[in-house]
């Protein structure tokens, strides 16, 4: 295992709708944008209010975009090849390491320092909420196999949630993102991620989230689905912002 010290969040945003999204990102998770880095300018940093950052943007010029994570470790390429014993392939070698799960998720191994996890954002109206949770979109067939990696990549014990389609792995409490698991009714194909938002006011943070450019999509048990402007679902839930419960 590995260990990371900190999780962040890259959405992987296509190039046409680049600036739409990163506006409304910041929007919602009350975050200033930094100035863009890169060798294309294609990288920035949603800067939250407080604690250390978790949330960056990356423009991309192909494809649908999506998310991937950065795990934060002292020794990139030594975990690296420990991530390579437990069925991860290795992509490239940058100074920081481009791995891919074994159902195909992107992720990398960085060493950039972060330890202060962000405070709740408050609104306006007194309601709080926070980007507080990844959750991992996975194929049936991808499933078993995804949620051993994981755990034994991360050294993070599975804990088991209402429902047979999610299990959670029970992270630190300085880490920014809790990890979810969720089994796809579809058998195979890529495994991917969305994020999700704690709120104290779901119906109250959905209709911020409208009025800032996201689209409905679908309800759940505790949870709304919307589609960022670039066309990316996440949700809004009913969890507790500052604890992670409900």
């Amino acid at each position: 295992m590995i260990e990371p010290f900190w999780v962040s969040a890259f959405l992987d945003l296509p190039a046409a709708t680049f600036d739409r999204a990163t506006t409304f990102w910041a929007a919602v998770t009350g975050s200033r944008l930094s100035e863009p880095r890169g060798e294309r300018r294609e990288f920035a940093t949603l800067v939250p209010p407080d604690g250390d950052d978790y949330l960056r943007v990356q423009r991309v010029q192909d494809g649908p975009g999506g998310i991937h994570l950065d795990l934060h470790v002292p020794e990139p390429r030594a975990a690296a090849d420990v991530a390579a014993t437990l069925g991860a392939e290795e992509v490239a070698d940058r100074g920081y390491v481009v791995m891919r799960s074994p159902g195909g998720f992107t992720f990398c191994l960085v060493t950039h320092p972060a330890s202060t996890r962000p405070k709740p954002v408050e609104h306006d109206d007194g309601t709080t909420s926070l980007v507080d949770q990844v959750c991992l979109d996975i194929p049936s067939g991808w499933y078993d196999e995804e949620c051993a990696f994981w755990a034994a990549l991360t050294g993070w014990e599975h804990h088991d949630v209402p429902g047979p389609e999610f299990t959670r792995l029970r992270v630190p409490a300085e880490q920014p993102l809790r990890f979810l698991l969720q089994r796809l009714r579809e058998t195979s194909g890529r495994v991917r991620a969305h994020l999700d938002l704690a709120a104290d006011d779901r119906a109250g943070e959905v209709r911020r989230h409208v009025g800032l450019g996201a689209a409905l999509d679908a309800e759940g048990r505790g949870w709304t689905v919307l589609r960022d402007p670039a066309g990316a679902p996440y949700c809004v839930t009913d969890r507790d912002p500052a604890t992670g419960g409900r």
